[in-house]
């Protein structure tokens, strides 16, 4: 490997300067009854890198790519972004020697004609979409790539008891676990016929129709005796995300464009109590004291074990375009994020930030989207992110950002920001920086080299240290640091 401790994002190399905040969003300290109880909270103050770790290795922060970037024109570039690179990996992966999981989703590349108006693939994949507010803020289309992300229960949740397939058992056990992962007695649903599972899901002494979900402990179905464990997932359970280039419409729309940067699959292949997740935490904590890398097993085509249940299997571009199966250290990557931070739940980041109830079982839609505060803030999610870091980006480098929503001085234009329309204007580019990032990051394609970085900057952020010295390096007053929630606080 050429870095061992890939896990650290090139994020976390970022300059605080005693003011600025990024970190909070993903170092927390535990909230209760969840399974996270990593407590890194410190670690928006404290460096606590290993030796090797204190020297950034993303290299692909320090390449101007200026004169590459003008050396592509706008039309290559928008040709490139609508070509498909998604539909001939299935084929290509089944004609090779390739013994991992075959992405088997149709039509993934249209983006939200590949599912109905409730959610559910078009193919009977029994994939379903869900509508989810970006994390902050490398996930913002502002600094770079669009997204989708699709869940997948068992077969055990999509059937009654004698196997028949029944999609109203399937939209109640996708609720309770809603409902369960983010911790809370009853959530909206989408329209379930009780009479069809024999449940009386809300609780009013009927079976009925029901748009609500109420103090279900439980699954139901053939999944009956299973039960609903707040903040964790079944075992079994599969998510499907995809990082894509920024479309852009005839009308300077920003949208999912067909081409991907990524495809993203975890499998949660064994479920573990929270007793056993705390004593892991525990010894992982013993590992980084006594000064150990992280290692993960090696599943090879089947991805890492993250030695918490769960495997993670990436594809990405390779120099042609077409999407390949990601190397070990390209899948190491990920699990900075899907292991090795205390904001997430059971690992995962997406589903707990879904849009409550009904609302948000429907590909991914920022138009209309409100900036709903995290649990426990009363002030928007992004307008409290903008004003503890000081810029649209973990590094304070998108200048459009800095001049859309910003004064000259440097302070947060409150007024500004909470008058706009939804989540889509507050964090999409315009058509020509989109052009800018396209661009930045086909080179990195080109290159190959995404063990050095995947971020599509253009010319190398100012606002970040080549290395760090748990000692010396200046860290933030306690005063600029701050408890977060993951779960949003929809209206």
């Amino acid at each position: 490997m050429f870095n061992r401790e890939a896990i650290v994002p090139p994020q976390c190399y970022t300059k605080t300067e005693g003011v600025f905040n990024p970190c909070y969003v993903c170092h927390q300290d535990s909230i209760p009854e969840r399974e996270n109880v990593m407590n890194d909270r410190n670690l928006q103050i404290d460096y606590s890198f290993s030796d090797l770790g204190m020297t950034n290795r993303w290299d692909n922060l320090k390449e101007d790519r200026s004169k590459r970037i003008a050396e592509i024109s706008d039309e290559h570039i928008l040709d490139y972004i609508r070509n498909d690179n998604y539909s001939d990996l299935p084929s290509r992966l089944q004609q090779s020697e390739y013994l991992g999981w075959v992405p088997d989703l149709e039509n993934l590349h249209l983006g939200a004609e590949a599912f109905d108006d409730e959610g559910f693939a078009k193919d009977g994949s029994h994939w379903v979409a869900f509508n989810y507010k970006p994390f902050p803020s490398t996930f913002w289309p502002t600094n770079g790539s669009t997204d989708d992300v699709m869940i997948r229960l068992p077969e055990h949740f999509r059937v009654k008891p004698d196997g028949t397939y029944s999609r109203e058992i399937y939209k109640a056990n996708l609720s309770i676990l809603e409902a369960a992962i983010k911790g809370i007695p009853s959530i909206g649903s989408l329209p379930i016929d009780e009479k069809e599972i024999d449940v009386d899901l809300n609780r009013d002494g009927e079976l009925s129709m029901t748009i609500e979900i109420s103090a279900v402990d439980h699954f139901v179905g053939a999944a009956a005796s299973l039960n609903a464990d707040t903040h964790l997932y079944p075992k079994g359970v599969e998510f499907l995300h995809s990082v894509r280039y920024l479309g852009i419409g005839r009308d300077g729309e920003i949208t999912i464009p067909p081409r991907m940067k990524e495809l993203r699959y975890l499998k949660k292949w064994q479920a573990y109590s929270k007793r056993v997740y705390a004593r892991q935490y525990q010894l992982d904590a013993y590992d980084k004291e006594a000064g150990n890398l992280p290692g993960y097993q090696n599943l090879r085509d089947r991805g890492l074990d993250n030695g918490n249940g769960w495997s993670v299997q990436g594809f990405i571009e390779d120099k042609d375009g077409r999407l390949r199966v990601n190397t070990f250290e390209e899948n190491f990557f990920c699990m900075g994020c899907h292991n090795s931070i205390g904001s997430t739940i059971d690992k995962t980041f997406s589903f707990a930030r879904k849009i409550d109830g009904a609302a948000g079982w429907s590909y991914i839609n920022l138009k209309g989207m409100p900036d709903a505060p995290n649990k426990g803030e009363r002030i928007g999610e992004i307008a409290t992110y903008l004003e503890r870091v000081g810029g649209g980006s973990e590094f304070r480098n998108n200048d459009e950002m800095l001049q859309k929503w910003f004064y000259p001085d440097g302070r947060l234009n409150k007024e500004k920001v909470a008058g706009a329309e939804d989540v889509y204007e507050l964090i999409m580019p315009s058509p020509e920086r989109a052009l800018t990032l396209n661009k930045a990051y086909k080179t990195i394609v080109e290159d190959q080299d995404f063990i050095f970085g995947r971020d599509a900057t253009v010319i190398p952020p100012q606002n970040v240290y080549d290395r760090i010295d748990n000692e010396e390096t200046p860290t933030l007053p306690e005063e600029k640091t701050y408890d977060w929630n993951i779960i949003l606080d929809w209206p």
